[in-house]
């Protein structure tokens, strides 16, 4: 697009009429910039309104635990409840029968384990014995 320049206009005011705009271009490129740079914002209220920022975090960071360790209620239907009851009791009662029983067979286990262990070391002190001779 040409600018219609009459015959009054030099040269020389056209460059400065150019200059001067880019010079504005400039100058509104610098201002969005600045208006645009979110962190160093942040870290210039962080540093002028320390206090109010902690405050509002530690309230944001304690809401935030509060709505998600929030329980929900669980409605149980009694007749199920009683009959995983019924299954947790038998299960205490075969546990702590298993648990008796391991308790009486011990000592049994424990000497089997024994007699069978020197046996073996008898074994081969006598195959040690023997190829010494």
């Amino acid at each position: 697009m040409r600018i219609k320049t009459g015959p009054d206009k030099s040269t020389d005011e056209l460059r400065t009429r150019i200059a001067r705009s880019r010079e504005r271009v400039g100058c509104d490129v610098r201002g969005l910039h600045y208006e645009l740079d979110f962190p160093a914002k942040i870290q210039r209220s962080f540093r002028e309104r320390t206090v109010p920022w902690l405050a509002s975090s530690t309230a944001v960071g304690t809401l935030m635990v509060l709505l998600l360790t929030r329980r929900k209620k669980m409605y149980v239907d009694l007749k199920s409840g009683r009959k995983a009851n019924k299954k947790l009791v038998e299960t205490g009662f075969a546990l702590g029968a298993l648990k008796i029983g391991a308790t009486l067979i011990r000592p049994a286990i424990v000497e089997l384990v024994k007699k069978r262990l020197t046996g073996i070391a008898g074994q081969q002190r006598g195959a040690d014995q023997q190829g010494e001779r």
